[in-house]
């Protein structure tokens, strides 16, 4: 194999990381500034015009804070679990594609690190893996607190991860393809978002769940179970667990941007327009950019105004209303896309939403029926 693909491969695999580790930085100040506003604030402010140095100085300070291991410990996966929990978050996003591609030296630089035929099924199995990091971290601190939150943790993915599977089969039925470039040019007529708004939306809640963000941060309960399964951990290995939740959060907007909302393409209205990225190769990674920001606010909004919802229910929304939901919708835009090819009639595509929209709304009416008889005291 010539040299040069090694490097370049190298250089893009370099460039990922290193975006990756300065938008986990700034993530937190955005998140820190973002519920301020929301929480009539001023949010950080000190170090730096805006607080723009802030990052740098928490990690600064974490990176000098003393480390304490316990005694009783299982050291080995003690140190091993930050790591498991990180590097899923690196090596999620090496199929995602930035942008389309651009000649230099006369060679094509294709603007992804891998491009493979199973994209979708790399990202679900890879995105598995990240529990077992929370899980031995858990167990291995030998600590009751940290051991319910890895508990917690996996029961959590077990619940949510059907939800999530069925999500990627309504990109993949509608893409009809695994590969994520063909998904995102599949979507130059219309985001999948559109055609299927339900889908978009599980896909959202389910990945709040996956990551542990509120309202489904269960697994590190402050009030309940003081840090969850970090309990025993500080400095650079507390760090490690910071830096993945956060890393985790931008590789999941960015999977959720490809699936569903165009990936590195422009807006549709935009196609063939001078705003093309077709025309300029440079916007495909700035509109992935742009999307990647709203949907991070979204999980930032839902943080400052949803509170934690209790475990029980946590685990019957999983159960009841997301998985069933999920079916539901799934089944729609199979039926919806199988039923346009086979008759040649478009109108039944644009029953997919109709439908799906109409689903969602029958299982909030059984969540409410359910809180009604619950606050009646008829279970």
């Amino acid at each position: 194999m010539d040299w040069t693909i090694w490097l370049e491969w190298v250089l893009k695999g370099f460039i990922l990381c290193l975006v990756l580790l300065t938008g986990f930085a700034y993530l937190t100040w955005y998140e820190r500034r973002a519920l301020a506003r929301i929480q009539v604030r001023v949010g950080p402010n000190r170090a730096g015009p805006q607080g723009l140095l802030q990052p740098i100085a928490d990690a600064v300070k974490l990176i000098f804070k003393e480390e304490l291991t316990p005694g009783r410990v299982y050291k080995v996966v003690f140190v091993l679990a930050p790591v498991l929990t990180v590097v899923p978050s690196l090596i999620l996003a090496a199929v995602i594609p930035l942008g389309s591609s651009f000649t230099l030296f006369g060679r094509e630089i294709l603007l992804h690190i891998s491009n493979i035929n199973v994209g979708v099924l790399y990202i679900m199995s890879i995105a598995s893996i990240a529990v077992y990091g929370i899980v031995l971290a858990g167990w291995s601190s030998n600590n009751k607190y940290a051991m319910l939150g890895g508990i917690r943790s996996s029961a959590q993915m077990i619940s949510y991860e059907l939800s999530l599977g069925l999500c990627f089969a309504i990109a993949i039925v509608m893409g009809n393809s695994m590969n994520l470039i063909d998904i995102v040019n599949a979507q130059r007529g219309m985001w999948f978002a559109v055609i299927q708004p339900v889908g978009a939306l599980v896909f959202m809640i389910v990945t709040l769940a996956e990551v542990n963000r509120a309202p489904f941060d269960m697994p590190e309960a402050e009030q309940e179970l003081t840090a969850g399964y970090h309990a025993e951990y500080s400095g650079m290995k507390f760090a490690l667990f910071f830096m993945a939740e956060y890393q985790k959060m931008i590789v999941i907007c960015m999977i959720a941007a490809t699936l569903f909302f165009g990936g590195y393409r422009e807006f549709w209205f935009l196609k063939d327009t001078f705003f093309s990225v077709d025309r300029f190769w440079f916007l495909g990674p700035i509109y992935l950019l742009l999307k990647v920001i709203v949907l991070l606010f979204f999980m930032i909004w839902i943080r400052a105004t949803w509170p934690r919802i209790r475990y029980d229910r946590l685990m019957a929304f999983g159960w009841k209303v997301l998985l069933p939901l999920s079916l539901v919708v799934a089944f729609i835009t199979a039926a919806g896309i199988l039923l346009a090819q086979d008759l040649n009639n478009q109108l039944y595509i644009w029953s997919i939403p109709v439908l799906s929209i109409i689903s969602a709304m029958v299982a909030v009416m059984f969540i409410y029926r359910g809180l009604r008889r619950k606050s009646h005291g008829r279970f």
